[in-house]
């Protein structure tokens, strides 16, 4: 039997795997569900041990069947820095700062690529297209390069020069897009029968979500197989809160690790946030403005691909969404490089929002609490220029420039 299938997060209908389209009829999102009752006649802690410090450690909760098939940079097993003298000064019992930004293409956005690339080689597939605010775009070109598989980067014109440039350099096909994600997105998928690529976005596909779950794997190992009491995370389109919270029912289900779950704190920008106002609405989506002011960056998502099962996680955690300012967020990038760590605006809204959390009295004094940093802040550099790249709005552009 078969180790994995799907299942909808909504009605829960069970369906055999497949690695793209993941709507279920009833809108909800089909996510990858392991046989862990097969699966922990082998996976031990004990194995486990004895692997390799890459991702790949935990092939077994992994939707590749095929080891010939995975595409690897050597991502994962990411440090995890003790902050002993903030201990001191904030009403917390315990903080770490997990360095995502040292993966392989400087942001947590390599792990979930190196599944998803590894599900495209095992399928056959040749061409692949992504809309991405950066750093996606990124990791998405580099795993495809390594692969064989054609990359078509669709970014907003307003993302930043160096991560941009980082696309062309690991051999994408990139364009720029006048306006948002959406309005990327929109362009892909305009195009997806004539092109013949797939769309790699996020949710669309099987492998994102596993290879952030590997996060939440990692992070449960690194602290001994204890979960922490608060999770703070920068959320855009929820891939990794969705990824995260699999792996922690996945963990439990193997019996390797009991206790409550993390309560997961979702921070967003100030001008793009609707986790924070769907929250305050009692659950319920919130419109956002059409013209979406906030700075562009992967927390830059209107409008999240499932916004009800990334409520439903934060909620049933006990958890909650902070917006913050842009000036909040420029303080916490220069406090944070000043202990050394290159914290880009999403990694850097986690410590304004364990700050915030703090100064609210949201945090305990006995809580040990996690933050993301999930991409260096050199990439956030303006010195690059995108001149020569192409600025399209729309499908019908896309085809004209190649003509």
């Amino acid at each position: 039997m078969n180790r994995f299938r799907l299942v909808c997060s909504r009605c829960s209908l069970t369906l055999p795997f497949r690695y793209n389209e993941m709507k279920c009829a009833c809108g909800g999102t089909l996510l990858v569900d392991y046989d862990v009752e097969q699966i922990a006649r082998t996976f031990t802690k004990e194995a486990l041990a004895a692997r390799y410090p890459t991702m790949w450690r935990y092939k077994d909760l992994l939707p590749v069947n095929e080891p010939d098939c995975i595409v690897s940079l050597g991502e994962g097993w990411t440090p995890l820095l003790r902050m002993r003298e903030w201990e001191r000064k904030l009403p917390i019992r315990q903080l770490w700062i997990k360095r995502e930004e040292q993966n392989p293409t400087g942001s947590f956005k390599s792990r979930g690529f190196s599944v998803a690339v590894s599900l495209l080689k095992e399928a056959g597939v040749t061409q692949a297209a992504v809309p991405s605010n950066g750093n996606a775009a990124g990791a998405l070109a580099a795993y495809a390069g390594r692969a064989g598989i054609k990359a078509y980067a669709f970014i907003p014109s307003d993302c930043p020069p160096l991560i941009v440039q980082e696309c062309v350099q690991y051999g994408a096909r990139t364009f720029l897009v006048d306006g948002f994600i959406h309005d990327a997105a929109a362009i892909i998928e305009a195009g997806k029968e004539e092109q013949g690529w797939v769309n790699v976005g996020t949710l669309k596909e099987a492998g994102r979500v596993e290879g952030k779950k590997t996060m939440g794997l990692e992070l449960a190992e690194q602290l001994g197989w204890k979960f922490p009491d608060v999770i703070i995370y920068p959320t855009g389109g929820g891939s990794g809160i969705i990824g995260m919270w699999k792996a922690y029912i996945e963990l439990k289900a193997l019996g390797w690790i009991d206790g409550p779950m993390p309560r997961f704190v979702c921070v967003q920008e100030a001008g793009c946030q609707p986790i924070v106002d769907s929250l305050a609405a009692g659950g319920q989506a919130a419109a956002q403005p059409a013209g979406v002011p906030a700075s562009p960056t992967g927390m830059r998502v209107p409008n999240p691909p499932d916004l009800e099962l990334i409520l439903s996680i934060v909620e049933q955690s006990g958890g909650t969404a902070i917006a913050l300012s842009r000036s909040e967020i420029a303080s916490a990038v220069e406090t944070l490089g000043a202990q050394g760590i290159s914290a880009s605006p999403e990694g850097a809204a986690t410590w304004a929002g364990l700050l915030a959390s703090c100064e609210s009295g949201w945090l305990r004094p006995t809580d040990s609490v996690v933050l993301f940093n999930t991409s260096h802040a050199l990439k956030y550099s303006k010195l690059a220029s995108l001149a020569q790249l192409p600025t399209i709005r729309n499908y019908r552009d896309f085809c004209n420039y190649w003509k």
